[in-house]
């Protein structure tokens, strides 16, 4: 892992045992309290969401049901530790071939956002289906904000996320706007979690919060590109496009 300040992503690196092995999963477990957005394949949507995973799994990963399989990891890492158990305390939870123990992270004046990179051929969001169809690797992204944000607001940080992420790509010389199977979710308190406090209703770039999120998914991102294009040069076999 790098970049996180202090440790303040509140996020551990925990493992699962399955199939003769072990596999590193990235865990965010708050409890009760908060509301995320996610694009996840379990927890997608937005609601109340008292955990959040990011579980490495095989480069050929043909799971019969991977909804069903996140739950088993999440209730084999105690996603959902206290008085609820997993099916009580939804969570949000994400899979990925890249190697999540190289988890990056960063802050802007109260936002953190955590990526995990894997860029094995990424691609443009309007590629043709053939190229989609070659396409391999993951950019998975947490942010997690101070303060409430009402739905409209959760929606465009998603996007403003994902514009950030694209931005650090292009910046530094991917070719692509990201992978066909990337993941966001955005994590706030409830509304009333802390009496008095406003809720937010802008997320865009230039809204205070968004500009946050903004900066913080690029400093991450950034960061996981640049690990992972350091340890995968041109020829390396996970790495399926040239660097201009």
């Amino acid at each position: 892992m790098a970049g996180d300040p202090a440790g303040a992503a509140g996020v551990r690196l925990v493992e699962r045992a399955e199939g003769g092995r072990r596999w590193p999963v990235l865990l965010w477990a708050p409890g009760p309290g908060w509301r995320m957005v996610s694009t996840a394949v379990v927890g997608g949507g937005i609601g109340p969401r008292a955990w959040w995973l990011n579980a490495k799994v095989a480069m050929d990963y043909h799971h019969p049901d991977p909804a069903a399989h996140v739950l088993e990891i999440a209730a084999a890492v105690g996603a959902a530790d206290g008085a609820a158990g997993v099916g009580e305390a939804p969570g949000v939870g994400m899979l990925t071939a890249a190697d999540v123990t190289r988890w990056t992270c960063a802050q802007d004046e109260g936002v953190t956002a955590v990526a995990t990179v894997g860029l094995g051929l990424p691609v443009w969001a309007a590629a043709d289906d053939a190229t989609v169809r070659r396409e391999t690797g993951t950019i998975n992204v947490l942010v997690r904000l101070p303060v409430a944000l009402s739905d409209a607001a959760l929606v465009n940080a998603v996007v403003t996320a994902t514009e950030a992420k694209t931005q650090a790509l292009v910046e530094a010389g991917v070719p692509g706007s990201g992978t066909s199977s990337d993941a966001v979710c955005v994590a706030c308190p409830e509304p009333g979690r802390t009496p008095g406090a406003r809720v937010e209703e802008y997320g865009g770039p230039r809204s205070q919060w968004g500009l946050r999120v903004a900066r913080a998914v690029h400093r991450a991102v950034a960061l996981g590109t640049a690990d992972w294009t350091s340890r995968h040069p041109d020829g390396d076999p996970h790495r399926r496009w040239p660097r201009t």
